[in-house]
């Protein structure tokens, strides 16, 4: 999508006087980067369904984790039933650790994220700010 600013010109240098002209095009900010859910914490015999492993695209190493220490996590999945006008629900969650040495981090949601989400994709927001 693009987004555009409609702009009045009062002059006559633009084109007709008074005229809106479609100007300044420019695209939507995104506030997110992808992620893809590998699983839940797990030891060699035991599962944690609380915390979830995030692998964020583009983040290969352990060093480049740190910047998403903290941020919010949202999963997106499709209902059966439309509440308030939307069949889509979320689960949100927050980055909590990195894990491993290849760019994997830990997160919790405030609700386990279902089986089904693993192998799913989630958005990783670039907020609330560290900087």
């Amino acid at each position: 999508r693009l987004y555009v600013r409609l702009v009045r010109f009062p002059s006559s240098k633009m084109g007709v006087p008074g005229k809106v002209n479609k100007a300044f095009k420019r695209q939507p900010t995104r506030l997110y980067v992808n992620g893809a859910i590998l699983g839940y914490k797990r030891g060699q015999r035991n599962q944690h369904e609380h915390t979830s492993l995030i692998k964020i695209s583009d983040v290969s190493d352990k060093a480049s984790t740190e910047f998403y220490l903290g941020k919010r996590i949202c999963y997106i999945y499709k209902a059966m039933k439309e509440v308030r006008g939307s069949k889509f629900r979320t689960i949100w969650g927050r980055v909590c650790a990195s894990h491993g040495a290849s760019g994997v981090i830990k997160a919790k949601f405030q609700r386990n994220l279902p089986p089904k989400s693993i192998g799913g994709r989630c958005r990783v927001m670039l907020y609330p700010s560290r900087v």
